[in-house]
């Protein structure tokens, strides 16, 4: 049996803890989307959303695709990295035993996932946040059998949890026709739906032990790529925006809400859609040369869904805030992590700088950037 851990952006200080005996470590248990999986959608062989094949994972480790929707590294490999925590497996990764999960925690999050179970369909195969919670009360079972519930339950209760899931609730649900969400429900009492689904999963995870929770919130998801070559104009659509700043102001209130009223709940919700944002609007300010449209593309030909070997690759894949029409680029994702750090207080207060980006692999290029 096996499980994976890795996660974008809650980690813990990696630090010995005596268990009833077992020598223990604090881990961490993510539950997320495409922006926190690791690998688990590799191994859904029906996936439709699976990165699988050149060009993902470019830029980490041996340049070979390793389950990562990205170029490099995700937000949560990067600030797992700051805090010197190991990188979790995926949880259907084949080498995953129940030593790992003592040692690393689980990955549980699922390309096309959200948080509501009819959302990504089309995708076929995917982990929902509910069908996550049920890995992880499997995984829970396992741990008990090894190391007894009494030690189990001090292992659970210490550990920490990140959850990050939303924009495909959006994106592969609410704002695509071929949903019935779509029609049978307006801005308002559709994010009213997320809250109360949402609220029910957190409730459940405080009882299964999740004690140090932390919630993301998304980001300006009417900007990335797929979003812009499907407008009008090439703009952000400030409707999809909207949508998610109402959703992140009413998880705030949700995550306060429970801190409140769960017992012993440390719940925190990480915000970061300002700062992307301001990244969109003013790339050079930061360093980059192009924040709408994606370093791995069929050049004019779009919007194509997912960066595969026919694609084009950019110049200078640090230039690019978005590495496909999706997802953020190894880079962008650096300036979030930072961001999150700040705000959430994972560094000392002398620490000011992240990590720097892997040694880029060699890979194809255009002389245009891919445009």
């Amino acid at each position: 049996m096996k499980l994976t851990l890795t996660l974008p952006i809650f980690v813990t200080i990696l630090l010995a803890v005596v268990i009833g005996g077992c020598n223990c470590k604090i881990v961490q248990f993510i539950f997320g989307d495409s922006l926190s999986d690791v690998g688990n959608n590799n191994f859904l062989s029906k996936s439709l959303a699976r990165a699988n094949l050149p060009w993902y994972g470019i830029d980490f480790g041996t340049g070979l695709p390793n389950g990562r929707f990205c170029n490099g590294r995700t937000v949560a490999d990067i600030i797992g990295d700051e805090m010197g925590l190991p990188r979790p497996p995926a949880y259907l990764n084949q080498s995953l035993t129940e030593d790992v999960i003592l040692e690393d925690g689980v990955n549980f999050a699922s390309g096309g996932g959200g948080i509501l179970n009819e959302t990504g369909g089309l995708f076929i195969q995917r982990f929902s946040l509910y069908k996550q919670i049920e890995l992880f009360q499997g995984t829970q079972e396992l741990i008990r059998e090894k190391i007894g519930s009494k030690k189990a339950d001090i292992f659970f209760q210490r550990a920490r949890y990140v959850v990050a899931l939303g924009s495909n609730d959006f994106i592969n649900n609410y704002l695509m026709p071929v949903y019935s969400d779509s029609w049978t429900y307006n801005d308002k009492s559709f994010i009213q739906y997320l809250m109360d689904t949402l609220r029910s999963q957190l409730t459940l995870l405080h009882s299964l032990g999740a004690r140090e929770l932390m919630v993301f919130g998304l980001g300006p998801m009417g900007c990335i790529p797929l979003q812009r070559v499907l407008s009008s104009d090439g703009q952000c659509q400030d409707k999809t925006n909207q949508l998610a700043l109402t959703f992140n102001k009413a998880t705030d209130e949700l995550v306060v809400e429970l801190a409140n009223t769960l017992p012993n709940a440390s719940y925190k919700f990480g915000d970061a859609y300002d700062v992307v944002n301001d990244v969109i609007t003013n790339p050079g300010n930061y360093g980059f040369s192009n924040s709408d449209s994606p370093c791995c593309s069929f050049g004019k030909i779009r919007p194509a869904l997912t960066c595969n070997p026919a694609s084009i690759l950019c110049s200078d894949r640090s230039k690019y805030v978005f590495w496909d029409e999706y997802h953020p680029s190894d880079r962008a994702n650096q300036l979030i992590a930072k961001e999150l750090i700040k705000k959430l207080g994972f560094l000392k207060p002398n620490q000011t700088d992240i990590a720097s980006p892997p040694t880029p692999a060699l890979g194809p290029s255009s002389d245009d950037d891919g445009q």
